[in-house]
């Protein structure tokens, strides 16, 4: 779009902008003026003169996105959204930060119309924003045909110095300069201060040139705070760059007007009822008035909310031309934008019996992958720097590079990472929130805590994303302590809104799959072995997505005992029920529990019905034991860090195997043989 000459109306609006986030905040008494005072001017560009979108339809799949990275400057955002005509009132502005307001203390893409990834801890934006431009990428390379630019949006974003201090933001720009993600335009807020105070405490790198190391398209405007032609120039020229990612580099003065503009003394904490009402006699405002909007600022924010409601009746046309010329492109377009799974894609899941050959569930999951990928376009995915381990690459599947590179395609499904664990999660976020792919990421277990900062936010935001991780245990050997997850499981389990599956065998692996592609707004972790599993007697996908099941009876006299196992040992506790029962008699209940989240979901009739009241009960998993008092009666896993050596030395030297299990449980039953068996608090 040519910048056309700017006006009074538009140095109105962008003062506005700065005055209604002074209010904002200082109603709340919390929050951060600074950053939306300083960004004013460049997000007002932005969003009057380049951004297409349709406020009265926020999901119109073509809408080229917006990510605010540096998420504390959230009341910039708010204003954009309001002014443009979002389900954001005047009443939501000043409810901000409140408690169940569309205006929480940082973006969030589950509260606010607008808003599409939840943003705040820093660098994650920026990092999704990758993804996003990713997912523009394949899906145009997949859809769009001569004449039919159906998928042909920018992504945009602003981020600030703390922002691009972060490492994650760090592994995914250096990934976007590698795969020439040109649809993608950064705008870094470099306004020199921080917490702490100056960035020059800390934070004194060129980043133009690192950026342009990366790859990068770089610009820099050195008057953010006036300068609105140079502004546009510089987006202008972002746009017209195709091969290469811009970051435009714009020096602002942060808390614009304020009397501490410039400093940190405006970074977070309002700025006192006398200083809000001094900026607002500066820029011509009622110093008494708050939440003030001149009409002319509506009319000109509406006008450009009509002209985005007009870009998405052209592409309404063009897409019914495309569904005449393309009827089956059509169709599969529609399938994904609606989130609709393919017809009948579950039954491609294998499925096993007792007879077939013990195989490690990380090879299992690869043959899960290698059936559903063809049935599912939108399985979009791979590994950091693992596929040779994770086994997440399937026969014919083509790496996502850009096609001058020779390595692939943008049409390819298959992503290489690189060792990017933090990046990667962050980058699978954005391309779940792009819509129409399903993303996933990949590697050793206990590395998910790498990027755990990111993969939380795949449960805040609601977002499905499939972390599919090997080597889940001990069971690695060699490999030692530093690659052996003992604690990792306890903390994915404790994060909200997860599914963490540990499947026991290839039944359990296809209903961990089954589950969770079902779950449209829910991430999981699928938490695969190294060492090869037996397939079990009594397992089934059915039985699996309740989350936990009997597995197998074995005596037949009274229940004398119940042993939970996950993953790999559910075998073992297979293994110690066959024992107690051989040698002394006893009628053991084994229950295989894939996962705590689905089981924890089920009836109480049902899981009372399997972890029977009354009866001692045991679980036994290669991890921490923190978190199994809430079902059984004594957890038997590991409480320490791991230890290199062979893998089956590694589960003597622990205590996980039948003999050691069995030696605790016969305590345990002796303990209770005159004693009343507690009822553990199974009301979940």
């Amino acid at each position: 779009m040519a910048a056309s000459a700017f006006s009074d109306i538009d140095q109105l609006s962008i003062n506005t902008i700065r005055v209604l986030a002074a209010d904002m905040v200082q109603a709340a008494n919390s929050g951060h003026p600074g950053a939306p005072m300083g960004c004013a001017p460049m997000a007002h560009v932005l969003f009057t003169r380049f951004i297409k979108a349709n406020p009265a339809n926020s999901k119109w799949f073509n809408r080229d996105r917006f990510v605010l990275s540096n998420g504390h400057g959230c009341a910039l955002q708010y204003v954009l959204l309001h002014l443009l005509g979002y389900k954001l009132t005047m009443d939501d502005l000043k409810n901000f930060r409140q408690m169940g307001a569309k205006t929480p203390g940082h973006p969030e893409n589950t509260h606010t119309d607008g808003v599409e990834v939840t943003t705040g801890p820093l660098g994650q934006g920026i990092s999704n924003a990758v993804g996003m431009a990713i997912a523009e990428r394949h899906l145009a390379a997949t859809f769009n045909r001569p004449e039919f630019p159906i998928i042909d949006n920018t992504v945009y974003a602003i981020a600030g110095d703390g922002c691009l201090q972060e490492g994650v933001a760090s592994e995914a720009c250096s990934l976007a300069g590698h795969l020439e993600l040109g649809n993608l335009v950064v705008l870094y807020d470099s306004n020199g201060i921080q917490i702490d105070g100056s960035t020059k405490l800390g934070f004194t790198e060129d980043v133009i040139k690192r950026y342009e190391s990366y790859g990068w398209h770089t610009l820099e405007v050195t008057d953010g705070d006036g300068d609105l032609e140079g502004l546009a120039r510089a987006i202008e020229a972002a746009r017209a760059e195709t091969q290469r990612p811009t970051l435009i580099k714009i020096t602002t003065t942060i808390g614009f007007g304020a009397a501490k503009a410039g400093t940190a003394g405006v970074h977070g904490a309002p700025l006192g009822a006398e200083n809000v009402a001094a900026v607002k006699t500066l820029f011509g405002f009622d110093a008494a008035q708050k939440f003030h909007v001149p009409a002319g600022v509506y009319d000109a924010y509406h006008r450009r909310a009509a002209e985005g409601a007009q870009a998405e009746q052209a592409w309404d046309a063009l897409l019914a031309r495309y569904a005449q010329a393309h009827p089956a492109l059509h169709a599969e377009l529609a399938r994904r934008i609606a989130g609709r799974l393919p017809d009948a894609w579950e039954q491609a899941l294998p499925r096993f019996t007792p007879g077939d050959k013990a195989v490690a569930t990380r090879k299992l999951s690869e043959a899960v992958i290698n059936a559903i990928a063809p049935q599912m376009p939108e399985l979009i995915g791979g590994s950091a720097d693992l596929t040779g381990s994770n086994l997440t690459r399937w026969q014919g599947a083509e790496d996502f590079q850009p096609a001058a590179t020779g390595l692939g395609t943008y049409a390819g499904r298959y992503l290489r990472f690189g060792v990017r664990e933090h990046g990667m999660a962050a980058i699978c976020n954005g391309i779940a929130a792009y819509g129409g792919n399903i993303p996933f990421a990949s590697t050793f277990l206990n590395f998910i805590s790498y990027a755990a900062g990111a993969s939380r936010l795949s449960a805040l935001s609601q977002l499905r994303v499939l972390y599919i991780m090997t080597h889940d245990s001990i069971g690695l050997g060699e490999d030692g302590p530093t690659h052996q997850p003992i604690e990792t499981m306890a903390m994915l389990r404790a994060t909200p809104g997860y599914l963490n599956f540990r499947p026991a065998d290839g039944n359990e692996v296809s209903a961990a799959y089954l589950a969770a592609l079902r779950h449209a707004h829910r991430p999981s972790v699928l938490s695969l072995t190294r060492q090869n599993l037996p397939q079990l007697d009594g397992s089934s996908i059915e039985s699996a997505l309740c989350g936990g099941y009997n597995l197998h009876t074995y005596g037949s006299s009274g229940l004398d005992l119940v042993i939970v196992g996950t993953g790999s040992e559910t075998s073992l506790a297979v293994e110690t029920a066959k024992l107690l029962e051989a040698q002394h008699g006893l009628t053991v209940k084994v229950v295989s529990m894939p996962c705590l989240e689905l089981f924890n979901e089920q009836p109480d009739a049902y899981r009372h019905s399997v972890l029977t009241p009354g009866v001692p009960s045991v679980s036994v998993e290669a991890l921490s034991t923190f978190g199994w008092h809430k079902y059984v009666h004594r957890p038997i896993g590991i409480d320490s860090f791991g230890a290199s050596g062979p893998y089956e030395q590694l589960y003597e030297h622990f205590g996980l195997v039948p003999n050691a299990v069995a030696a605790k449980a016969l305590k345990l039953i002796a303990y209770y043989k005159d004693r009343p068996v507690p009822t553990l608090d199974l009301e979940f």
